[in-house]
């Protein structure tokens, strides 16, 4: 009161000096008075807008208590003015009394506008008034403490009040912020099933959501059982994808509507700012305060040292040291509260921003055009989900980084000219130069890592088409081929992956040499300019503002390079969803009604899928198909009939003309689409059960005996690409799935390839021309003995339409037609020749001696009653040190740990050695400065050079731990059975490739390192604090014990939640993926909308691991450091409380500089051991996959057979049992029979008989369970894989393309001349397609083969045998994608070419197979008949009612049959 009554510290009765604290005084009161002034002028507005005032009153504490001591303080004005003006006598009252009325009047009106509510924007003028205030008088109570060290008690206490409006601020500033979000944030857009585990959030307290304390139900049910998906609460609806992706979406339509077709604005990157800019101010704020938090911290520090020097000299009182002590209080805890709700909200607000583009880019595939689908693959859609997306999700968090580290670094600089004055301007040269040199740095970092991520995408990419087609690697025994092509782009990466580890090894070395040049320049130009004493207080506030500004230097290049890549994710993501839609003009939907004559009508269309090229694709189209019409498609292969259904789907881009579609369509593909999941999933495809529909589908698509064959009958799991089942159940599913969605229109593509004729026959028949009676059907087919049943039939080629008409009519027209049938005529007359001694036998509905119990194929691959698609394999429990040393002794690197620990060691020593050096430097009066600095100067020099080595041999663990690893993950995938690829999912597989493998890459060699060497920093820095006061080890060891608890409690929870997280990731991927390819099918089926929504479920999902998991990591931090400052707080309070002269003001800077680093380097600790034991559960990920069992070695040394074996192709079958499981069912069960040299062997039987494993068998894909497989007297399981592959050839069910030219796929290996591959393909039909080419042999092929026709693909299938020349040859339904003229041609081509090959046919088409030397029938499993095909067709044998069946579907076509004709 004494200072207040006779000082008067706030009136200026002398000289004004903008310097002095009376002026700094009254310019706050100045502005004070101005938000005065605009808040009762507000208010009066106010009234008289409404005629009335609000009565209500806020209800919030803090409002109430902020309210309270605004009032008492202003109470205290009052009086002391009153005081004034009573008592005091002198001149001095004439002021004095007024600036107390003032300030009472201010407080005063400070508590009215806590209470009274008001219009939003009175609300925004008292938050500004507010933060002002308390920034104003801040900024003069520190300089009070840094120029008089001292402060009076009312002045902390107005203070104090000031942080109070502060926090309510803040709070209005969350409620406008919550209040300014749409109401779709608030409530479902779709009503939803309710949750069984709702989250927390939505409904706990202020103090609950400060603290995080709503994740405790989450960590203590974790810390008592180990935690399952379903044990995961869901996510508030503002964090949900759908409702992030709306509020982009709105923002997005918005801009594209304003912008011009030359706009080069990046319309991602402006609709994300506009959608999120309400929730990152609030952000910006709460990082805004940790910034100033942490940039008061050296003047503290600077205040205790000055403090600590007055105490000695007497000159100051317990007072000021314990009000020092109440700002440290106050700083750690604004700075730790601050800190982590921006890095959880920033965190927050990145999951919403990658949720809405994950979602955006889905959706946006979903209405993709036909030439924008193939400027976008499925693996760049992939891509742009998995990796161009989750970059997005760390954008707000960068971006705060970035400007909160420039302020950081102004603000610091502004500290350290404070301290220090003139003296830190050469220490600015360095900071410069540090900071110049860390541009180039940064940018060669970002050149290295976009190169890597190129490199990275190239080698996935790859290797997703390598596990997809890995089935016909091994067939070809092109394992060591594909795997040398993955390690040389893996290669590449490396060699990126290299540069950038050791670009980070350099930034750390300057990252710690910056300091120590800094702090030499600063202390140099103190003793130069004499600007400040090189004393305890100069040198340890020098350390802690340059530590403050060395992250900052550190910070902004590397946030800058991360800004740089999420711009270039930007412009990825913006041209795609600004690329060409699906033209909805191109074929005009509408709903079927009585006046529509015409189902389908298509008048002068022409049709172009690549609009460079110069012809169209189909031309001249006219087309009238009425309702109910059945028409078949027939033609040459390449002639355009797939593309006709695309036209009629509007998938075909039109050029001309118009088509018309009236009523709902159903399309089955040729290419046979399935998704992973049940067998009755894929049939209902998202339709409600009605079970007399759903059997009737089952039925007369021929499923039901398969169905009931199946383990789990239609609750069989499906693996991803229907992988686990035969061609002709995947393409009867997907029939049956057309069949039950009850469509007016069937767009049918060649459905019937992959049946065998009896199945075919009962598809035609009971599926076609009686399910579908009623529906109008377009049927491409090459089965020509089923064209004389429909209305009308298309003859295409070249792209048109070349006839159409009934089958006799066309038969007798003498065109083209004619050609295509009479590819029959042959094996029809020498089907009539072996038939006509024969009674006629009736259509029998299946030709199989008996029905066993056993399973079909599909269920054979899993054990009984086992799914074959597991769920995938997850650890659990704790991951432990021995998953850590694990990685370590893989990759053999033990003794690079212990040389990072000992690197570490001296680090940490020569640190602590050069600051004892100033502290004791500074006590010897001759020491000159040069010297003083020079030691300083050596000695952290090579502190540095230590941390280098460090950096760099946990650089190369890293690097060499990858290759160990990638070595042998890639080893143990290519040397994997197949029945591994059957069951388990591609995208399980690239998980671990991809992102498990990145995590090995980048942030397990890091995580080990700062693991291994932060404890002994953290040791040195209590062994410093035990020094200076022993005392503070009964608080610190208590602490360290609580936090390792506490650690270990969050741990239980945490690895789980990145575990589950980890299973969470493929299935988006792979339901991104499978839907890319299964695009046209969806859309047909009009389903984009359910599969959209089901795409919601999964990445919800997927982010409700993301926020739990970072929600708890921020729980586990704020504990931390809440015990670790307990830890500081009392070192800094026993430092004010021991007796004076017991710690020198030198050891007082020492212990309070490395103490107030504890907390961080704590919590570093912290974050990183539990980083390291998060991306350690990828080595375990990783290592399931190395320890997968082998299949037999490649070669076998001591049993290689002859160079010319097989010379004759003989095979002999010896009692050949196989099961694909141990102790599941048999597959094949006791064959025995013998393939002659040169003989030509037909495998027929019903889908699941056992036909794909006889050839699996045979190429030992699956190793024999008893019996032997002989080929010219060698056992072929003694042999060596390699060996045996190389000398068999298979041209398989599925053709299978990679993605590169035409040279490539025929010759992998690059064995043969050009003149070989020309002359392949002229003998396959394909030389003239591909002369017509500009590139000829160099010409693409797209993924997949996507460019080519499936027929097409067969071909080059065949071209490739034909250059291998082997003695054995398999043909796995080796022309079911090709017309019967074509196929008569190539059979007449492999009779030649093959004439003294062992031949075997396994084929559905009966002419195919009726030529053989000998006919193989398999039931179930059993070889129920072998003999020459003429023998069985004179006994009543399942051979003959195969031939019967196809023979009566065949006779009705014979031009005997047709009437009035006389064609022969």
């Amino acid at each position: 009161m004494d200072l207040y009554a006779d000082d008067f510290s706030w009136t200026c009765l002398k000289d004004f000096e903008f310097t002095s604290f009376c002026s700094q005084r009254t310019t706050i009161d100045t502005i004070n008075l101005l938000f005065v002034c605009f808040f009762y002028t507000s208010m009066i507005i106010s009234i008289i807008r409404r005629c009335s005032i609000s009565c209500s009153f806020r209800t919030k504490w803090t409002f109430l208590v902020a309210s309270i001591c605004c009032a008492i303080i202003s109470i205290a004005f009052y009086s002391i003015g009153l005081w004034i003006l009573i008592v005091k006598t002198d001149n001095t009252k004439q002021l004095s009394w007024v600036a107390c009325v003032v300030r009472g009047f201010v407080w005063t009106s400070l508590a009215v506008s806590l209470l009274v509510q008001r219009e939003k924007w009175i609300k925004i003028l008292n938050c500004a008034w507010w933060t002002c205030s308390c920034v104003l008088v801040s900024s003069l109570i520190i300089e009070i403490l840094l120029r008089k060290h001292a402060i009076e008690i009312f002045d902390i206490v107005q203070w104090l009040t000031h942080f109070l409006l502060l926090f309510c601020a803040f709070q209005n500033l969350c409620y406008y912020v919550s209040q300014s979000l749409p109401e779709s944030l608030s409530e479902p857009l779709l009503a939803q099933e309710v949750d069984t585990k709702q989250t927390e959030l939505g409904h706990s307290t202020f103090l609950s959501k400060l603290t995080f304390s709503w994740v405790n139900s989450l960590l203590r049910l974790g810390y008592s059982k180990p935690l399952a998906l379903e044990d995961i609460p869901s996510l508030l609806s503002e964090d949900e994808a759908e409702f992030a992706y709306q509020n982009f979406m709105h923002t997005w339509e918005s801009l594209v509507r304003e912008s011009s077709k030359d706009n080069t604005k990046n319309l991602v990157l402006w609709s994300v700012v506009r959608t999120h800019l309400k929730e990152n101010i609030l952000i910006a704020f709460y990082a805004l305060l940790r910034t100033i938090a942490v940039t008061v911290s050296p003047l503290i520090l600077y205040a205790f040292v000055n403090y600590s020097n007055s105490r000695d000299a007497k000159q100051t009182n317990l007072k000021e040291g314990l009000s020092i002590v109440g700002f440290l209080i106050l700083s750690r805890v604004v700075d730790s509260v601050s800190q982590r709700h921006w890095f959880f909200d920033s965190r927050r607000s990145g999951l919403k921003i990658r949720s809405a583009l994950m979602v955006a880019v889905y959706k946006k595939q979903l209405k993709l055009s036909s030439s924008a689908r193939r400027r976008h693959s499925t693996g760049e859609i992939v891509n742009y989900i998995a990796v161009d997306t989750y970059r997005m999700g760390e954008f707000p968090w960068w971006f705060h980084i970035s400007w909160t580290s420039a302020v950081q670094l102004v603000l610091s600089v502004g500290v350290l000219f404070g301290v220090v004055g003139v003296g830190a301007l050469p220490g600015l040269v360095p900071l410069v130069i540090c900071g110049l040199i860390n541009v180039p740095f940064a940018k060669i970092l970002q050149h290295c890592m976009a190169q890597f991520m190129i490199s990275q995408d190239e080698r996935l990419r790859s290797t997703s088409e390598i596990l997809n087609s890995m089935k016909i690697i091994k067939l070809q025994s092109w394992e060591d081929k594909f795997k040398n092509l993955v390690e040389n782009l893996r290669a590449k990466e490396f060699i990126w992956l290299s540069k950038s580890q050791m670009m980070k090894s350099y930034g750390t070395f300057l990252y710690w040499m910056s300091p120590t040049i800094v702090s030499a320049v600063v202390f140099l130009g103190c003793a130069l300019f004499n600007s400040a004493p090189l004393n305890a207080g100069t040198i340890f506030t020098v350390f802690a503002t340059l530590r403050n500004l060395s992250e900052p230097v550190r910070m902004i290049p590397e946030a800058l390079s991360m800004m740089i890549q999420v711009k270039v994710s930007f412009d990825r993501l913006n041209t795609v969803l600004l690329d060409e839609e699906l033209d909805s003009s191109n074929a005009n939907r509408r709903n079927i009604n009585q006046s529509s004559v015409n189902a389908v009508e298509i008048q002068a269309g022409n049709f172009i899928w690549d609009h460079e090229s110069v012809f169209p694709t189909l031309r001249d189209v006219n087309l009238q198909i009425e309702q109910g019409q059945k028409i078949a498609v027939c033609g040459p292969v390449g002639a355009g009939k797939s593309s006709l259904l695309f036209a009629v789907l509007g998938e075909f881009p039109k050029i001309s003309g118009t088509v018309n579609v009236s009523g709902t369509v159903a399309y089955v593909s040729q290419t046979s689409w399935i998704q992973s999941g049940t067998v009755r999933d894929n049939i209902l495809f998202g339709k409600p059960m009605d079970k007399t529909r759903y059997d009737d589908a089952i039925k007369v698509c021929a499923l039901d005996k398969d169905i009931n064959d199946f383990s789990h009958g239609d609750l069989t799991e499906i693996g991803q690409r229907g992988i686990n089942m035969s061609g002709g159940q995947k393409q009867r599913i997907q029939l049956a799935r057309a069949v039950y969605n009850d469509a007016d229109i069937y767009l049918l593509d060649d459905p019937f390839s992959a049946v065998d004729a009896h199945t075919a026959a009962i598809l035609f028949n009971d599926c076609v021309m009686m399910a579908l009676r009623e529906k109008t059907v377009i049927l491409v087919t090459h089965q020509v003995e089923f064209l004389s049943q429909v209305d009308t039939i298309l003859v295409m080629e070249g792209g048109k339409v070349t006839q159409a008409g009934n089958y006799v009519n066309l038969l007798t027209s003498g065109t083209a037609f004619e050609q295509l049938v009479s590819a029959h005529k042959e094996a029809i007359s020498e089907l009539e020749q072996n038939n006509e001694n024969k009674t006629h036998t009736e259509e029998s509905q299946g030709f199989y001696l008996t029905k066993n119990q056993s399973e079909g194929e599909i269920s054979y691959k899993g054990q009984l009653g086992v799914q074959l698609t597991q769920e995938e394999e997850k650890e659990i429990g704790d991951v432990g040190w021995k998953t850590i040393w694990d990685y370590i002794s893989f990759s053999r690197c033990s003794m690079m740990l212990c040389w990072i620990i000992l690197g570490q060691f001296a680090f940490v020593v020569l640190q602590a050695a050069s600051t004892f050096w100033l502290v004791q430097a500074i006590e010897i009066p001759k020491l000159s400065s040069v010297t003083l600095i020079g030691v300083y100067s050596l000695i952290s020099f090579g502190g540095t050079v230590f941390a280098f080595l460090r950096t760099s041999i946990g650089a190369h663990l890293g690097l060499k731990a990858s290759t160990a690893f990638f070595s042998s993950f890639t080893t143990s995938i290519f040397n994997a059975p197949m029945l591994f690829f059957d069951s388990t999912p591609v995208g399980r597989i690239l998980t671990r490739a991809s992102s498990d493998l990145t995590i090995l890459d980048f942030d397990i060699p890091f995580s080990i390192t700062f693991v291994a060497s932060v404890p002994i920093e953290i040791l040195m820095i209590i062994g410093i604090m035990v020094y200076v006061t022993w005392q503070v080890l009964i608080v610190a060891v208590p602490a360290m014990v609580a936090s390792k608890y506490v650690q270990g409690y969050y741990q239980a929870s945490a690895r789980e939640l990145i575990r589950i997280n980890g299973t969470t990731k493929a299935p988006v991927m792979n339901f991104a993926a499978e839907t890319s390819l299964g695009l046209v099918t969806v859309r047909a089926f009009n389903m984009a909308d359910r599969f959209f929504k089901n795409y919601l479920k999964l990445v919800d999902t997927d982010a409700a691991l993301f926020f739990y998991s970072n929600a708890a990591m921020e729980w586990l931090v704020l504990r931390i450091e809440t015990l670790q400052n307990l830890t500081v707080i009392t070192a800094a309070l026993l430092l004010v409380l021991v007796p004076q002269g017991y710690v020198s003001p030198g050891l007082v800077g020492l212990s309070l500089s490395y103490t107030f680093t504890l907390t961080g380097t704590q919590i570093f600790l912290t974050r990183w051991y539990c980083n390291l034991l998060n991306y350690i559960i990828s080595v375990e990920r990783i290592k399931q996959f190395i320890q997968l069992p082998e299949e037999p070695p490649a070669i076998v040394e001591d049993n290689r057979p002859p160079s010319s074996w097989p010379s004759k192709g003989r095979i002999d079958l010896q009692a050949l049992e196989i099961r694909y499981r141990p102790n599941a069912p048999l597959v094949l069960k006791g064959i025995t029979c013998t393939f002659k040299e040169g003989s030509r062997v037909g495998v027929v039987g019903r889908t699941g008989s056992g036909k794909s494993t006889l050839i699996s068998a045979l190429f030992r894909l699956v190793e024999p369970a008893s019996g032997d497989i002989l080929i010219d007297g060698i056992n072929i399981c003694s042999i060596g894989l390699k060996d045996l592959k190389i000398k068999l050839s298979i041209i398989p069910q599925e053709p299978t393309l990679f993605k590169g030219s035409i040279r490539t796929n025929l010759d992998p290996l690059g064995l043969y001349s050009d003149d070989d591959l020309w002359k392949a393909l002229e003998k396959c039909q394909l030389k003239e397609t591909i002369s017509r080419l500009p590139n000829l042999l160099d010409s693409l092929v797209s993924d997949e083969g996507g460019n080519w026709s499936l027929g097409q693909r067969q071909l080059f299938c065949l071209g490739r045998v034909l250059l291998k020349r082997n003695r054995i040859l398999v043909l796995d339904e080796a022309t079911a994608s090709i017309d019967s003229a074509t196929d008569a041609i190539l059979q007449q081509i492999i009779r030649q070419e093959f004439a003294k090959c062992t031949v075997i046919t396994v084929a559905h088409r009966v002419p195919t197979v009726i030529d053989s030397d000998m006919v193989m029938v398999l039931s179930y499993g059993k070889l129920v008949e072998y003999d020459e095909p003429s023998k069985l067709m004179d006994t009543n044998s399942s051979f003959s009612k195969l031939v019967a069946e196809y023979w009566s579907s065949c006779r009705k076509n014979s031009p005997q049959t047709l009437a009035g004709s006389n064609i022969e």
